[in-house]
Order: C-alpha cells, then structure tokens, then sequence
C-alpha cells in the first residue's frame, strides 16, 4: 500500500519538505493511532473517547517552540474542563516524561510516535526526509469528528493558539 505524499505544505529551516500521509480536514472523522505513553504503553484515539481532544503536533520538547508550545496548552488544559489535550512528537517516552519532570508540565499528556509513525501518517504530518512531525494542531470532538485541523506553514512558528482554543470551546457548546 503507498503513501500519500504532500509537498508545499510545510518548510523546514526554510526548506520545503514532504509530509507522508494524507490530510485531515474538519467535518471528517478522525483517523485512529496508537503511540505510547511516557510509561510505554499504548495510548490510542479511542483511549480518550466521548472527551473532547485536542492534540498539539511538535517535532521534539526539546526545541523552543515545541517547548512553548506545549507550556501553552498545559496552562490552558486547566481552562479546558471535559478537554483531553494530548502533545504528540516522536521523542522517546522517557525523554518526554524527563521533559515534563522538568517542566512542570502535568495537565498535558505527551505521548510518542517514535516506534512506526502511526500517528504521523494517519494526520498527514510525518515528515518523509527528517522521521520527525510537522507542527499541527487538531480538535476532535467527543464523537470523534475533526472539527478544526491546522497544519503550520513553517515547522519553526506557532500555531494559531486562538483559533484552536476556539474551536474547542464550539465543541463545548459555548462557541466563545
């Protein structure tokens, strides 16, 4: 079976680069994964099923951006009640927790794509010449539909925080 593979949707360092699997887009369902926890095991879509998710994409914790990015959402996850956020990247899972421990970050759950991608792929953010994912943010809702994707341009900026606390908030019901 091939690979959808997507070009001019993200750069690197200013170099443009190939995402491996094919787009998600609000309004459809959202695909199932399986990564690992910080503990090694296997967190899957299901796991945090009839809760809203929202799940933040970096390439590693260990760079600035990912870092803030997920401080972020960890201090937003305490405004989020009923709200699973979830960060994904493909660090290992002690790398993560290490990062966490020293962090202070305890409202997120990191959780690794490091073993086969099967996040990245299935979201459309594995990056084909780095085995890293591309920054993204999606929110699917409890019934497990997209209802907001977004893929950053450039993997070195932010994401639209604004807009994707939003569409968690329409989730919720209260569309404020």
């Amino acid at each position: 079976m091939s690979v959808v593979e997507r070009l001019g949707v993200t750069t690197f360092r200013d170099r443009p680069v190939t995402l491996l699997g094919e787009e998600v887009k609000a309004g459809r369902q959202a695909p199932p994964f399986t990564v690992l926890a910080n503990d090694f095991t296997p967190v899957t879509l299901d796991s945090s099923a009839g809760t809203i998710r929202l799940i933040s994409v970096v390439p590693s914790l260990e760079t600035p951006v990912c870092d803030q990015q997920t401080r972020r959402f960890n201090e937003e996850a305490a405004r989020l009640p009923g709200v699973t956020v979830l960060t994904v990247s493909v660090d290992l899972p002690f790398t993560q927790a290490r990062w966490c421990g020293a962090s202070g970050v305890a409202a997120v759950q990191t959780v690794s794509d490091h073993r086969d991608l099967s996040f990245g792929l299935a979201y459309g953010v594995a990056i084909k010449e780095l085995r890293l994912l591309a920054r993204a943010v999606f929110v699917v809702d409890a019934d497990g539909e997209v209802g907001y994707a977004e893929y950053v341009p450039a993997v070195g900026r932010h994401p639209d925080y604004d807009a994707a606390l939003h569409a968690v908030r329409a989730c919720q019901g209260n569309g404020r």
